[in-house]
């Protein structure tokens, strides 16, 4: 109980509360400082240019490390997720379905406004020009790259492709060895939460970042980019609330008879968090929490919740094709239709684990990037000023996206008490603050100690 009461302290989270709103205050600081130096003195802002280029190139440095390591734990994840059987199974299935429906909505969307087409800026004398020269490569050549040198090559050439492929090949030789690579995953965890406190070191730069290259682009274009900027911003947020109040909302109400309306009233406070936090990892604990009160069974909520916040980003991946049709436009070179479904495929795969850190978001738009289309990976620098606005709507949608699935598969599995759902909708079963992790939200018997185990494991 102790442990309990710690855990449940307030001590924590002011803090991590105050710094992200330092930074996301230095942000925005950064961003008005960068227009007006590029509006007042376009000459010396364009040479602001490689200050942006330092921050991308930062967080390229990550990428290997963090798509290996978000990949890795994630087929370990499936492995133990899929021991609980028909819970496991359905939650991965819909997971996997609604990252593709919202990665092809993004594409949609992106596609019917064309944001960033009238920027025209010229950034392929950059880093990513230089690894983009010489690929006018065939078929067999592509696929024959993606097999590294050494099984360590890939992190020392910044092949993502490569990463990506001894990654599965690691994720599958371990969940062949069972419980004897159970120490490997556990020390790979180890390293991830290494590679995403570096990444936190380094999102604190981003105000430098952001500085720098929202000056040299507007020193270059002028208003032009202020326009292009606030209209994929203003057009992510409305995507995300016609996903979330449309496409999510029609599909519980078919599945469930439940309104999405009184479902995310119900969780006002958790969106709250979120949005003074940007992560939806904040109102993780409360998400279990006040599901489990809801009427799910503990099994469910167990493994459907933690399992959730790394399989199912649905508002991260709109954001990422959004942005990165964003930014093929911006520098003058669209992505193809092959390259769109090719960038789809990619980022399935690969947005799996982004949740809940700041900038791993970032990352992972430069992965897809880099692994399709180099010479495009300058343009991250683009997104990173209006990155930190865009977060919360991925932060809000994620956790809306992750309810609702709780409440699908609970109504699949027959694990959910209708009528304690109407009578908590109703008020007459408040929610008691006080014993927010105290077993009296559950309902039912107490489920075999697995599931229990299995969330730690599930959120790294």
């Amino acid at each position: 109980m102790a442990a309990t009461e710690t855990g449940a302290g307030q001590q924590p989270a002011p803090k991590r509360r105050d710094r992200s709103h330092y930074l996301y205050l230095a942000v925005i600081v950064a961003v008005a400082l960068g227009i007006t130096v590029g509006f007042l003195a376009p000459g010396v802002a364009k040479d602001l240019k490689p200050i942006g280029t330092g921050f991308v190139n930062l967080i390229k440095m990550l990428i290997s490390p963090i798509i290996f390591c978000t990949i890795v734990l994630g087929i370990g994840s499936v492995r133990k997720a899929a021991k609980v059987g028909a819970v496991g199974g359905l939650a991965l299935g819909y997971f996997m379905v609604m990252s593709t429906v919202a990665l092809g909505i993004g594409l949609l969307v992106g596609n019917l406004i064309h944001p960033g087409t009238d920027l025209d800026i010229d950034a392929h004398k950059g880093e990513g020009a230089k690894q983009a020269a010489g690929g006018d490569e065939g078929t067999a050549d592509f696929l024959l790259g993606i097999i590294p040198k050494t099984l360590v090559s890939a992190f020392t050439e910044g092949s993502v492709l490569q990463t990506l492929f001894v990654a599965l090949l690691v994720g599958f030789a371990l969940q062949a060895m069972g419980r004897a690579g159970e120490p490997v995953l556990r020390g790979i965890g180890h390293i991830q939460r290494l590679v995403f406190r570096i990444l936190a070191m380094v999102m604190w730069v981003a105000p430098v970042g952001a500085f720098g290259a929202i000056a040299a682009v507007v020193g270059e274009t002028g208003g032009k980019a202020l326009a292009a900027l606030a209209t994929i911003m203003i057009a992510f947020y409305i995507t995300c609330v016609l996903f979330v109040f449309v496409v999510l909302g029609a599909i519980l109400k078919l599945c469930t008879g439940m309104n999405i309306f009184r479902l995310l009233g119900y969780l006002g406070r958790e969106f709250l968090l979120i949005l003074s936090t940007s992560s939806s990892e904040t109102a993780l604990p409360r998400l279990i929490a006040k599901m489990e009160h809801l009427g799910v069974s503990r099994p469910v909520v167990g493994i459907t919740v933690p399992t959730g916040y790394s399989f199912n980003l649905d508002g991260t991946a709109i954001y990422l094709t959004m942005a990165s049709l964003f930014i093929a436009n911006a520098l003058g070179d669209p992505l193809s239709v092959g390259e769109q479904v090719a960038l789809l495929g990619f980022m399935i795969i690969a947005s799996k684990g982004a949740a809940g850190v700041t900038g791993a978001g970032l990352a992972t738009l430069a992965g897809g990037l880099q692994s399709h289309r180099p010479e495009l990976v300058d343009g991250v620098g683009l997104i990173v000023g209006i990155d930190r606005f865009m977060s919360e709507a991925r932060a809000l949608t994620n956790f809306a996206g992750n309810a609702v699935a709780t409440v699908l598969v609970g109504t699949w599995t027959k694990e959910i008490d209708k009528e304690r759902v109407a009578e908590v909708f109703a008020g007459r079963l408040p929610f008691d603050e006080q014993t927010l992790l105290d077993d009296g939200h559950g309902h039912g018997p107490d489920p075999e100690p697995a599931p229990a185990g299995t969330a730690p494991s599930l959120t790294k």
